[in-house]
């Protein structure tokens, strides 16, 4: 599955009617650069093995594989349980159907004719979700990174003589270098990101958003900081 820049945050929208697909995609255009179109159950399915999407919109009375068939085997794969599904049906349908959406893990469940704007505003949640949760990872990593790598205030190491094969180390060629320890102006500044890392997952969860992947990571990063620290402070 190929991720896009969180900027883009991809729609996938499902029917197999041309003009149903059209009119959503006229719609929706104006959320996001990339809308995706499907025309059946078995094409969304491949489409979302191939790239991330930010939500998807499924017409529930599709011939072959259904709306509720197809979001259930969303909900079935790793690499797509993740993704919020909008389920679309017309008004003479079964009252038993958004029921039946939900228990096969729609998000939300619209009828038909709706209102272009309650569309717009709804999936636009979806979108803010997805462009949070890719800023968190992103911030998540990079302090990854300032924590394990090398500290941008460390003066380098001096080269040292060759070795011959008696002074040879027996440690393995391919054993992980140790983190140096980083300095204070890193601290700062990993200090600082977590705390702006920290208002984004509270303003996430606020959502319902699932979350705790992210949550686990940044508990750590505070966890490191806190023991550079106390390391600093002995």
């Amino acid at each position: 599955m190929t991720p896009p820049g969180p900027d883009t945050a991809p729609i996938l929208i499902v029917d197999d009617m041309e003009e149903n697909l059209v009119a959503l995609e006229a719609v929706l255009s104006s959320l996001t650069p990339k809308v995706v179109r499907a025309r059946s159950g078995e094409e969304a399915l491949k489409a979302m093995l191939r790239e991330e999407f930010a939500v998807v919109l499924i017409d529930v009375l599709m011939p072959g594989m259904n709306g509720f068939e197809t979001a259930a085997n969303i909900k079935g794969l790793d690499q797509t349980k993740d993704v919020p599904i909008i389920l679309l049906t017309g008004a003479s349908v079964d009252p038993n159907y958004a029921y039946r959406g939900y228990t096969v893990g729609a998000a939300d469940f619209l009828i038909k004719p709706f209102d272009p704007w309650l569309l717009r505003t709804k999936v636009n949640v979806f979108l803010d979700l997805y462009r949070k949760n890719h800023q968190l990872a992103t911030q998540a990593e990079q302090l990854t990174r300032l924590l394990t790598g090398p500290s941008a205030t460390e003066s380098p190491a001096e080269p040292t003589e060759p070795r011959g094969p008696a002074h040879a180390s027996h440690a393995p060629e391919d054993a992980p270098t140790p983190a140096l320890p980083v300095g204070d102006a890193a601290l700062a500044d990993i200090a600082g990101r977590l705390a702006q890392l920290e208002l984004l997952l509270r303003e996430t969860q606020d959502t319902g958003t699932a979350t705790s992947d992210l949550a686990d990571r940044i508990a750590a990063l505070e966890q490191s900081v806190e023991r550079l620290m106390a390391g600093r402070e002995a």
